[in-house]
C-alpha cells in the first residue's frame, strides 16, 4: 500500500504527516490520526507537565499488538527547531541526547511516529538530579487490581498527612494507580529515593498480606507493589495524561482522593479506567487536577520524621465529609484553571486543520 503524506502548519511550523487512516488501536478502531488528535487538544494542560522533562519514547509504528520500541536518543532526523537535552550517562560511557516537549509542533511530531506513551523523568533539565516530586507505582500483583492499589494509596496519603504533606494520585493508564508528593524544592535522588523506600518498607512491615517493596513477580501475587525504585535518575514513569498502548486507548488520568476512596468502596476498577475521549471531557470540566503537582512547593521530611507507625486511613463514613471538602475545594480551583485556560484558548490556541482527510496528499 502506498504511504499516504501530508503536510500541515502547526505554530508557523511545517509538519509532515503520514498514514492518519492507519489503525493503531485495532479493537477501538482508534487510528494514528486521533491519537494526534487527542495530543493536540489535550496539550493545554499536557505541556506543562512534560516542560524540561527528557522524554524516553516508546513508539509501536504497527499498533498496539505489533513490536514496539523504546528509543531515549531522540531521533536524528528530528526537525531543526526540536529541543533537546544532553545528559551523561555513566552506563552507555556518553552523553544521550534525550528529546524535550517544548511546544505543540514538538507533539504532533511525535504523534506522527507512533509514540503513543509519553515517558518522563522526574527531574527537569538542566537539573537532572533534581527531582521535583517523590512518585509511588502501586502495581497489583493478579488476582489483586487497582481496588486494592486504591487502599494502598490511601494509606501513603494518610502517611503524608501525618507529616503534613500534600499528595495527588492518578491512574496509571494500565492496571494500577500512581501517588505523587510535590516537592519543587532543592533535593536530590539521594534523598528521596531512600525516603520512598523506608515508606515501602514501612507499608509493607504494616500489612505484610497486601503489601510488597521488593520488585521480584513471584512476591506480587495478590499483594500490591510499592515500587519505589521510580525515584532515579535515567528512569522514566508515564506522563500525565499520556495515553497507553492498551486494547483501548486508555489515559494516565488525575483522579481525586474521593473517587479513590469510592473506587474502594465499591469494588469496582472499571470506576478509574478513562479513556481519550473520557479525559478530554474531564478536563473541559474541572481543569487540571494534577496543576498543584507543577508548583506546590514542600519540604521533604527526614526519615526520623517517619517512625514506626502505619496509620490507618479513616473508614469511609468518617473520612466522607473530609474528603467532600477537600474534592470541591480541588475542583472549584481546577475549574477556575480551567475557565482561565478556555479563554486563553478562545484567543490563540493552536490548532491544526482537521484530523481528518481534508489534507493533501504529497
Amino acid at each position: 500500500m502506498a504511504r499516504k503524506e501530508s503536510e500541515i502548519e502547526v505554530e508557523g511550523r511545517q509538519i509532515k504527516l503520514s498514514n492518519l487512516e492507519k489503525v493503531l488501536y485495532p479493537k477501538a478502531g482508534f487510528t494514528k490520526g486521533q491519537v494526534i488528535d487527542y495530543y493536540v487538544r489535550i496539550a493545554p494542560v499536557l505541556l506543562p507537565h512534560l516542560a524540561g522533562r527528557p522524554l524516553t519514547l516508546k513508539r509501536y509504528p504497527n499498533g498496539v499488538d505489533g513490536m514496539y520500541f523504546y528509543e531515549k536518543n531522540c531521533p536524528k532526523y528530528r526537525p531543526p527547531w526540536m529541543k533537546t537535552a544532553r545528559v551523561w550517562s555513566a552506563g552507555n560511557n556518553r552523553f544521550m541526547d534525550y528529546c524535550l516537549v517544548a511546544d505543540l509542533p514538538t507533539l504532533v511530531w511525535l504523534g506522527n511516529l507512533a509514540d503513543l506513551e509519553l515517558h518522563t523523568w522526574l527531574a527537569r533539565a538542566p537539573e537532572t538530579q533534581r527531582p521535583t516530586v517523590v512518585a509511588f507505582d502501586l502495581d497489583p500483583g493478579a488476582p489483586a487490581n487497582i481496588v486494592q492499589c486504591c487502599q494502598v494509596g490511601l494509606w501513603i496519603r494518610a502517611i503524608f498527612e501525618q507529616l503534613g504533606l500534600q499528595s495527588f494520585a492518578k491512574t496509571s493508564g494500565s492496571k494500577g494507580l500512581q501517588v505523587y508528593v510535590p516537592l519543587n524544592t532543592a533535593v536530590t535522588y539521594e534523598q528521596t529515593k531512600p525516603f520512598a523506600k523506608a515508606i515501602a518498607r514501612l507499608l509493607e512491615e504494616g500489612h505484610p498480606d497486601r503489601v510488597v517493596s521488593d520488585m521480584k513477580k513471584a512476591l506480587r501475587v495478590n499483594k500490591v507493589f510499592v515500587d519505589w525504585s521510580q525515584n532515579d535518575d535515567f528512569k522514566t514513569t508515564v506522563n500525565v495524561y499520556s495515553l497507553r498502548a492498551k486494547e483501548q486507548p486508555t489515559v494516565s488520568t488525575p483522579v481525586t482522593w474521593q473517587e479513590v476512596e469510592q473506587c474502594l468502596a465499591k469494588n469496582d476498577p472499571e470506576l478509574l479506567v478513562f479513556t481519550a475521549d473520557q479525559v478530554l471531557n474531564r478536563v473541559e470540566k474541572v481543569g487540571d487536577l494534577f496543576a498543584p503537582v507543577l508548583e506546590l512547593k514542600q519540604k521533604l521530611p527526614s526519615l526520623d520524621a517517619l517512625g514506626n507507625s502505619i496509620p490507618e486511613p479513616a473508614s469511609p463514613s468518617r473520612a466522607s465529609k473530609a474528603l467532600r471538602t477537600k474534592a470541591v475545594a480541588s475542583t472549584n480551583s481546577a475549574r477556575k484553571s480551567a475557565a482561565g485556560a478556555r479563554k486563553r484558548k478562545a484567543q490563540s490556541r493552536p490548532r491544526v486543520k482537521s484530523i481528518k482527510p481534508k489534507w493533501k496528499s504529497r
